[in-house]
């Protein structure tokens, strides 16, 4: 029997070299990672100075995180492949926790699998697996497609989805949080977030209830840390066999770090500035407290900001010089951002203590808000929470706390050019992008992206081609700056339509780098607890600006362009015609 070397690696270090047994690693669809020969048959030359007592057991080939990627992938073309995965439905277990038409989504899933995709992404509603009672989780039909996900041979990025579906842009599936944590709102209206004219969003949980006691004795935070301890003890099977590999921690609506201030289902439209959504009496509090400690207990909240659909100008607080210019609403925004990192830093702390040791990620989302980017006031992210603006960065801080966890930012609208969209509405995804992965990248963390609505079309796979690896790929390593992954929404019958299939197909293969399928590229090393708390001055210090990172104008491997779109038109009327 052949042997080949395998690392030991333990907490990021290797302490040693051993021969096993040739690694047989059968795939549903048959396909191994295709390393060149003259790689496999390299010894790997590996010394250290501790002497660590371990666990020997088989090693694929590979590790692949920046720290213990084993030195033959980092230095072949192998080291450019970021992983893509695709998010599932948002109905894929339905409302009454059901999962329906197993036959037609496993087709699909083997679809996936043979065009390379490497997993799936899936959002696991609390509004359906404790939807009957406190601490009641039924989680039988999400461990059917566990099953069915794993039988495919992809693996699973899971969403712990704390929020409503249904509001925000592309949803068209509803599913409430659990009836009765909206029965407590019922009693205390307070407990949701609120706009200055008094409506309440019931889609997510203020973050001024995170610590109190308001539901039959737990707090928020405490209804979280109990679910995803839950999903953790009836998901274990999954955990340890590494088919979920990533947990996204809601931490806001639509599942992202952010305040609910353009919310559809209250009237706003795009692109509207949004509203500031601290008016609960909790957070009203804690302003009032905050500016009291700090010497102005005549400051209220503002007065000033408008209504979702105005535009900067229109209002007293964004408007050229405006409020959000003088001391009280630099205050104000400081204080509005800090609590909702706060809020993420409090979430993910949980889920780290929950799922440390696994060999997962632990990753946030934050949404890619592109519209009055251009804007002196960056007025839809002031309200979102994030104070960004041209002499200020409001990401930084978020990654840096995201660094203290061991997680992974999941950034949006990877797919958007600037051209696209509304030049009335200032809106630069291009520049946000590249602001919030160069961030992401400077505090030494690993950035993912999705696309924030659907494309099929060559120019939206370029773009995200592009933002995985700006600087192209290098052929002797692994590219810098890179991408960790992509996760593409979202699987749909569109998706599988022959055209747009065919070209989705080609784009796993460019995100692969014109790589094979591996697997263990997406392998993980185990979870570790994390860092101590980063107080918020230091914090803070991470709202310094920085340069951004080089990005060429476009990518080395793209999927075609106009030329291409041009011979598959013309390629769809002679077939047409032929038949």
């Amino acid at each position: 029997m052949s042997s080949i070397s395998s690392t030991i690696v333990v907490s990021k270090q290797v302490v040693g070299v051993v021969n096993h047994p040739q690694h047989s690693d059968k795939r549903s669809n048959g396909q191994q990672c295709q390393l060149k020969d003259n790689l496999k048959r390299r010894p790997l030359l590996f010394s250290s100075n501790k002497r660590t007592l371990v666990k020997i057991r088989p090693l694929r080939a590979i590790v692949t995180t920046t720290e213990t990627i084993s030195p033959l992938i980092r230095n072949s073309a192998m080291a450019n492949y970021v992983p893509l995965f695709v998010m599932l439905p948002l109905g894929v277990v339905t409302r009454e926790n059901k999962f329906p038409d197993e036959t037609k989504f496993e087709k699909q899933l083997n679809e996936l699998k043979q065009a390379g995709v490497d997993g799936v992404m899936v959002d696991v509603w609390w509004g359906i697996i404790e939807a009957k009672a406190p601490k009641q989780y039924d989680w039988s039909s999400y461990i059917k497609l566990f099953h069915l996900v794993r039988k495919c041979g992809l693996r699973i990025q899971a969403i712990m989805s704390f929020h409503q579906c249904g509001g925000n842009i592309g949803d068209g599936v509803y599913i409430p949080v659990p009836q009765w944590v909206l029965s407590v709102g019922e009693k205390d209206a307070d407990v949701f977030y609120t706009n200055k004219s008094g409506n309440r969003n019931p889609e997510y949980l203020s973050l001024g209830v995170d610590n109190l006691p308001l539901f039959q004795g737990r707090t928020a935070i405490e209804m979280y840390r109990d679910y995803m301890i839950s999903f953790k003890e009836n998901m274990s099977d999954f955990l340890e066999d590494e088919t979920i590999i990533d947990v996204e921690v809601g931490l806001g609506p639509a599942g992202e770090l952010r305040y609910p201030s353009y919310p559809e289902t209250q009237g706003w439209v795009f692109p509207g500035i949004g509203e500031f959504q601290c008016y609960d009496k909790y957070l009203k509090q804690d302003f009032k407290e905050a500016a009291a400690n700090a010497g102005h207990p005549e400051w209220d909240l503002p007065d000033d900001a408008g209504t979702y659909n105005d535009t900067p100008e229109k209002t007293g607080f964004f408007k050229p010089n405006g409020t959000y210019k003088t001391e009280k609403g630099i205050f104000f925004l400081k204080w509005y951002s800090n609590k909702l990192i706060e809020h993420g830093d409090q979430i993910l702390d949980e889920a780290n203590k929950i799922f440390q040791g696994y060999k997962i990620r632990i990753a946030a989302k934050v949404s890619g808000i592109h519209w009055w980017y251009n804007d002196d006031s960056h007025a839809c992210e002031l309200t979102s929470g994030y104070y960004n603006m041209k002499d200020r960065d409001g990401y930084r801080p978020i990654a840096r706390m995201i660094s203290r966890h061991y997680g992974t930012l999941n950034f949006t609208c990877m797919e958007m050019r600037n051209f696209e969209q509304s030049a009335e509405a200032k809106c630069a995804p291009q520049q946000l992008v590249q602001q919030v992965l160069s961030g992401g990248w400077t505090e030494k963390i690993d950035v993912a992206g999705e696309n924030a609505l659907p494309r099929y079309d060559r120019a939206g796979y370029n773009q995200i081609l592009l933002n995985v690896r700006p600087n192209g790929v290098n052929k002797n390593g692994p590219p810098k700056p890179k991408m960790a992954g992509v996760t593409y929404l979202r699987l749909t019958d569109e998706l599988f339509e022959p055209q747009n299939f065919k070209i989705f197909k080609l784009f796993v293969k460019k995100m692969h780098a014109d790589q094979e399928y591996c697997r263990e590229m997406t392998d993980l090393p185990p979870l570790e607890r994390s860092k101590p708390k980063i107080p918020i001055e230091k914090l803070l210090e991470a709202t310094e600006t920085i340069k951004t990172f080089p990005w060429e104008s476009e990518t080395d491997m793209s999927v075609g362009g106009i030329l291409a779109d041009y011979l598959d038109n013309l390629f769809n009327k002679l077939f047409s015609i032929l038949n």
